[in-house]
């Protein structure tokens, strides 16, 4: 619990597509305050994808899905043991989990394939949204390690 109250702030959606999940997408990308650049990047990755006959914001929503985790553990301390306790995870955090993996996993594609940081990321959209990739590797082993420890969840509080 906080010590002090807060207000959540409310994130504003897209102006050019009206969504939440792109706004997102574009903050997650900036690196060093340049949301200029970032904007650019997630704007001609979506007019590429528009360029392949596919709609931008169901490709983003199905590799959102794809990511996004159900479960994931928390470490808690007990008696001198630390347990992995699986928990559900938030809205706003699944969201915050599936496109920050999108984008290191982007991050993480060799540069002999991929030249630009933006087909990196176009890439690695289309394979989250195939249900394949890095991304949704990564979601695999965060629930598989959630289900192994599934005997602590009696831990919570």
């Amino acid at each position: 619990m906080p010590r002090r109250s807060y207000k959540k702030k409310v994130s504003k959606s897209d102006p050019l597509y009206s969504s939440l999940e792109v706004a997102k997408l574009i903050n997650y990308v900036m690196s060093h305050g340049k949301k200029t650049v970032a904007e650019n990047i997630v704007y001609d990755l979506f007019e590429e994808l528009k360029k392949q006959k596919e709609d931008p914001l169901k490709i983003l929503n199905l590799a959102i899905n794809h990511v996004a985790p159900n479960f994931e553990v928390k470490p808690r301390r007990l008696g001198g043991a630390s347990y992995l306790v699986p928990t559900e995870v938030r809205k706003e955090r699944r969201l915050f989990l599936a496109l920050n993996w999108i984008i290191n996993a982007a991050r993480g594609r060799s540069n002999k394939e991929y030249h630009t940081f933006e087909k990196k990321l176009l890439a690695e959209l289309v394979d989250a949204s195939k249900n394949q990739g890095q991304a949704v590797i990564k979601r695999q082993q965060t629930e598989k390690l959630a289900e192994a420890n599934k005997a602590f969840a009696h831990l919570k509080w």
